[in-house]
């Protein structure tokens, strides 16, 4: 009975959000039906064919054009905001407890990029046929990505030095092996990562991956920070004045890399390029997702777990993107450029 009332919910949930959990949770070489909208709690590290949040709105939002009957480049305007108005109300669930800032900035560039095919090729029929194979193009460049930052990142390893890491990043993971594909010794700490010990899952497939690694309490951060020659995470998102929202920790992590001259380097794809100007914690977006600590009180009280935090841009020596080594200067610019 309770199978059966399972299917119903999964036949009665829109399309937009059954592509949404299926793209995230896929893996090359899975066996899950195609229609299974169960998204793991996370796909192995190392595993580079899962998509990233907005790459997977992007498709999902192909799939609506692909699928879709409009007649006018207005309705279909129509619909493509009310798939990216849903799966931003539903990310709290479809992201598995991913930021929504990501989706978010993934649905304004594909919505921007509708807007500026439009302009160029006003015909509706040749509109959406552009949009169709243009956007095939998009997300392939976009996937390989992280195979382009790695080969950029990788010579900013230390030979025989230490990097402290934090969060489950696969683009920071793809310049760790990239790295040792240059035989370059290292030596890896990667924090817990609470409250959800992000961080001890990455650290088991790094072992698997043959690098030395540790795992450091997120409270002894600036303890170990002496034996530490680079500090490298990944983003959620970057925000326009160059700052990083990232896995809450980031910013106490920043604070201590800057208080003992280290280097703090950010790495991200550029579709993670966002249109805030945050200033401080408060102004970020309301957090929809609130994950559950590992720890509990026996007498009630409550625990305040956000799942991401902003690092101004000060705190950043280098990002690591797609576009190339930056500065967080250079971020605005890039901004304009991709959104133009």
């Amino acid at each position: 009975m309770r199978e059966a009332t399972a299917s119903t919910a999964e036949q009665s949930e829109p399309m937009v959000l059954q592509d949404l959990h299926r793209f995230l949770s896929y893996r090359a070489g899975s066996h899950a039906e195609k229609g299974s909208n169960k998204p793991e709690e996370m796909s192995p590290l190392f595993d580079m064919s899962a998509m990233a949040v907005p790459v997977a709105a992007m498709k999902v939002l192909l799939g609506v054009v692909e699928r879709t009957e409009a007649e006018t480049m207005m309705q279909l305007q129509d619909e493509l905001r009310q798939a990216a108005d849903l799966m931003m109300a539903s990310s709290s669930t479809a992201t598995t407890g991913r930021s929504n800032i990501a989706l978010k900035s993934g649905c304004e560039l594909f919505l921007k990029y509708i807007t500026r095919t439009f302009l160029e090729l006003p015909d509706f029929t040749q509109c959406k046929q552009a949009i169709l194979e243009r956007g095939q193009r998009f997300q392939s460049i976009s996937l390989a990505a992280r195979d382009r930052i790695a080969a950029q990142a990788a010579a900013f390893v230390p030979k025989n030095g230490t990097v402290l890491t934090h969060g489950y990043s696969r683009v920071v993971a793809n310049i760790l092996l990239e790295a040792t594909k240059s035989n370059k010794q290292f030596d890896l700490i990667v924090l817990e990562g609470r409250p959800d010990d992000a961080g001890v899952k990455a650290a088991e497939f790094y072992v698997k991956a043959g690098i030395p690694v540790r795992i450091c309490l997120d409270a002894a951060m600036g303890t170990i920070m002496e034996q530490v020659d680079v500090v490298l995470t990944g983003a959620e998102a970057i925000a326009e004045n160059g700052g990083v929202i990232n896995k809450v920790g980031t910013y106490a992590l920043a604070c201590c890399a800057a208080a003992n001259s280290k280097p703090m380097y950010v790495a991200a794809e550029s579709y993670k390029f966002a249109r805030l100007y945050p200033l401080r914690q408060s102004d970020l977006p309301l957090d929809p997702k609130q994950p559950t600590s590992t720890s509990t009180t026996s007498s009630g009280i409550p625990i305040h777990n956000p799942s991401v935090d902003f690092t101004p841009s000060k705190f950043i020596s280098l990002l690591f993107t797609d576009l190339g080594v930056l500065t967080p200067s250079a971020v605005s610019d890039e901004l304009i450029r991709l959104y133009q």
